[in-house]
């Protein structure tokens, strides 16, 4: 998958992956994607969420060891 941008948010818990996420996408154009890597569990569940709220499409979600890998196109 190509990816534009990468955001390391391991050791932040929420709601500071999102919000990072979402400062990095609006820096983003249409289309790009958006890679956040993350230590927080409940991550995998508030990215589900915020791509339903925001437009932005969840491309897919990875569980490597204890980090959580989230890969989103922005709108």
């Amino acid at each position: 998958m190509d990816v534009n941008k990468e955001l390391d948010t391991r050791g932040l818990n929420c709601p500071l992956p999102i919000l990072k996420a979402k400062k990095a996408l609006a820096e983003m154009t249409s289309g790009q994607v958006l890679k956040v890597i993350a230590t927080d569990p409940g991550s995998m569940r508030d990215f589900q969420a915020f791509a339903r709220q925001t437009g932005n499409e969840l491309l897919d979600q990875q569980t490597q060891d204890a980090e959580f890998i989230h890969f989103i196109r922005r709108r």
